[in-house]
């Protein structure tokens, strides 16, 4: 019988995804991988994989699986989240650490109200084939993961190993801060020209309202118009993740892993790469503000993203051994001052 973990209940969108399928977009196909990849490395690396292994993504509302191997070590990352484990003592394993559960356990992964995704890491990797040099879902092609979709009852998602490695689980000294406050930054354009002036002054000092129209190829906003001037069709072009593209309704759409390769409508600014994870973990209903920096900030932002990445693995510690009774102390001691009779 394959290894693995039976999904019980799927989730909202539960899907594998590594660091993307890099190389493609030339032939049309997107990069698709995680939508907060800060996330998914920090889960393989309480796991004990390399940065880049395949994880589950988990959005909005979290699964519930039964352990089919003979053990498994499962680490999960996002702000706020949990596992339930489900047996004769119910605990709760918050986000952040790893912890190694056996045969026939249940275990049921909270997504919380902080962030709209976590990441599930297993120790080995996820053991579906790559499609194009990657494991993740692009699901409106139906390339790689789990059958080219998200995570339905019943599947089995294959585990490359049957039986997890005899160590002391791991744990990050502090969870990850909640990053809904932060104005998100970005470098204008490409196509800046394409707007009127007050438009790019409405997008430095507006708030915008996250929509429903929401998944992972981008995230409609609600706020004021993005004025045109000339027009809203330029000759397609290519597309970056968390390009800001705005149609003709003046709503723009910060674009995100499953974007599209080219684009047809002007693009009024791109956000920083090092707040992409930001933008990844916002839900319907959170309000996003923006602030332009030049593009050498931009860099100098993403080599400070990957030194705290840097820190944040360096600082992982082993889980300290749960606490037993010595009893041989407590023998040892006078646990009683005194004694009075009933009589008395």
């Amino acid at each position: 019988m394959i290894a693995g973990l039976k999904v019980l209940t799927p989730g909202l969108q539960t899907t594998v995804q590594d660091l993307g399928r890099i190389g493609h977009q030339a032939i049309g196909v997107p990069v698709s991988g995680a939508l907060d990849g800060f996330s998914l490395r920090l889960a393989n690396a309480l796991a004990g994989n390399p940065q880049g292994a395949a994880a589950l993504e988990i959005l909005l509302s979290g699964p519930t699986f039964e352990i089919v191997a003979d053990s498994a070590r499962v680490a999960l990352v996002g702000t706020g989240a949990n596992l339930s484990i489900r047996d004769m003592q119910p605990r709760m394993i918050p986000a952040g650490q790893s912890t190694m559960l056996r045969r026939g356990e249940v275990f049921e992964v909270g997504v919380g109200a902080q962030s709209a995704c976590c990441y599930l890491a297993v120790e080995g990797g996820i053991a579906v084939p790559l499609v194009l040099g990657s494991a993740s879902t692009y699901v409106r092609a139906r390339l790689g993961g789990l059958h080219g979709r998200p995570l339905q009852k019943e599947d089995v998602v294959p585990l490359a190993m049957a039986r997890a490695s005899e160590r002391r689980e791991t744990r990050m000294p502090v969870p990850l801060p909640a990053t809904r406050e932060q104005p998100i930054r970005v470098v204008l354009g490409p196509q800046q020209e394409y707007f009127m002036p007050e438009a790019v002054t409405a997008l430095l000092s507006a708030e915008f309202l996250v929509s429903r129209e929401a998944d992972r190829m981008g995230i409609r906003l609600e706020g004021p118009p993005l004025r045109h001037c000339g027009g809203w069709d330029i000759i397609s072009d290519a597309i970056a993740t968390g390009s800001i593209q705005v149609p003709g309704s003046g709503q723009p759409i910060v674009l995100l892993a499953d974007h599209q390769t080219t684009g047809g409508y002007p693009k009024i600014a791109t956000v920083v790469s090092a707040d992409l994870p930001a933008i990844a973990r916002c839900r319907p209903g959170d309000k996003l503000r923006f602030v332009a920096v030049a593009a050498e900030a931009a860099e100098n932002l993403c080599r400070q993203a990957e030194h705290r990445f840097a820190e944040l693995v360096a600082a992982i510690e082993p889980l300290a051994e749960p606490s037993a009774i010595k009893h041989a102390l407590l023998f040892d001691e006078n646990l009683i001052s005194g004694v009075v009779s009933g009589l008395e």
